[in-house]
């Protein structure tokens, strides 16, 4: 009685345990190609069980080959078109699932979990499960626009994008258009982001995107239209006609400045000594005059030790001009030597003195 009791015992332990390492999964997991998938294969981890090895293989055509293998040594690839692409996780005692990325049309088929335990008598427990993987290609979905930082309300001058968001196997093209009222679409660009470094008020409008694979028939796929707005303008407005940007004195026709009408001005002495002579130079912000001279007895022998005083100041002196010269009087109210011609002396003094002269005031 005793002994039947024991082995009811055993069958109950062993049951239980074989219920806790069970392994869990899914019948049949279908993947995008070039994408990702992840094939489940857990247990509940038991006290008293030891995991041994985890192998992973793969059925194709008649064909059973071996994956991935793990054991004490560590983990391996067996299966040379799966290096790099298959990884399972190390730190999650109970989970054995298979992670696969870059799926290729090839890695459709059954992909069997297999897991040895061993218990403290050192007795070995074998579980495995099949998931069958099926991979696809997906036509590209209907795209979705995205907006930059700055939304679809961005002002003039700054840098936003929109770009054309689509799902499905790659690879996926894209176009960018902007409808015209009443006419045929424009197209801009062959890229999924559409960019502007600088935005201008004429880049407001209404744009939309369509994205296509080669998956079926190659459906195009249409996004929704936006309407992107251009807010805060800059507009320069042009001159008022008649002015210019010239800020100084009115310019005459020949584009040179207009003489300045100047006020009474203190009477100044010019020095012609050829002995004591300064030369100025006049800056290029200070006007230049034009000197009349009040002819007295000694001017009018040009005396080179007399003192000319200097009654109206002009605009610009002309030294080359035959008629740039006036006499306001002479004595006796005598108009002689009024320079409507050459007068010799007082060229040679003008050629002494050139644009070397002192003026002195009063």
């Amino acid at each position: 009685m005793g002994e039947v009791v024991w082995l009811a015992v055993f069958m109950v332990a062993s049951i239980s345990c074989n219920a806790l390492l069970d392994l869990s999964a899914v019948h049949q997991v279908e993947g995008e190609w070039m994408g990702s998938t992840t094939l489940p294969c857990t247990y509940m981890p038991s006290e008293g069980f030891t995991q041994q090895i985890l192998t992973w293989s793969m059925e194709r055509d008649h064909s059973i080959s071996t994956i991935f293998r793990r054991d004490e040594s560590g983990d391996h690839i067996l299966l040379a078109r799966f290096r790099d692409r298959v990884s399972v996780p190390k730190r999650s005692p109970g989970d054995a699932s298979l992670h696969i990325t870059n799926l290729e049309i090839p890695d459709s088929g059954h992909y069997t979990c297999q897991v040895i335990w061993r218990s403290k008598n050192n007795s070995l427990i074998k579980k495995d499960v099949t998931t069958t993987v099926k991979v696809i290609k997906v036509p590209a979905t209907k795209p979705t626009i995205r907006a930059g930082a700055l939304g679809l309300t961005v002002p003039a001058g700054a840098r936003t994008s929109l770009t054309c968001v689509a799902h499905g196997s790659p690879p996926i093209s894209y176009r960018w258009f902007r409808a015209v009222p009443g006419g045929t679409a424009l197209p801009l660009s062959s890229q999924a982001e559409l960019t502007w470094d600088s935005l201008r008020p004429s880049d407001a409008g209404t744009y939309y995107c369509e994205a296509e694979n080669r998956v079926g028939a190659g459906a195009v796929q249409r996004s929704d239209a936006v309407e992107l707005v251009v807010r805060g303008s800059p507009v320069t407005q042009p001159p008022t006609p008649g002015t210019s940007r010239h800020t100084g004195p009115p310019l005459t026709s020949e584009g040179s400045e207009a003489p300045r009408v100047l006020g009474d001005l203190p009477t100044a002495t010019l020095s012609a000594r050829n002995d004591v002579i300064s030369e100025r130079p006049p800056a290029a912000t200070e006007p230049i005059y034009e000197v009349a001279f009040h002819s007295t007895a000694d001017v009018t022998r040009l005396d080179t030790d007399a003192e000319v005083p200097v009654q109206s100041l002009k605009e610009k002196i002309n030294l080359e001009a035959e008629t740039s010269y006036e006499i306001v009087t002479t004595k006796d109210n005598n108009y002689d030597n009024v320079c409507k011609g050459k007068n010799p002396e007082y060229e040679t003094l003008l050629t002494s003195m050139e644009s070397e002269y002192e003026v002195q005031n009063f």
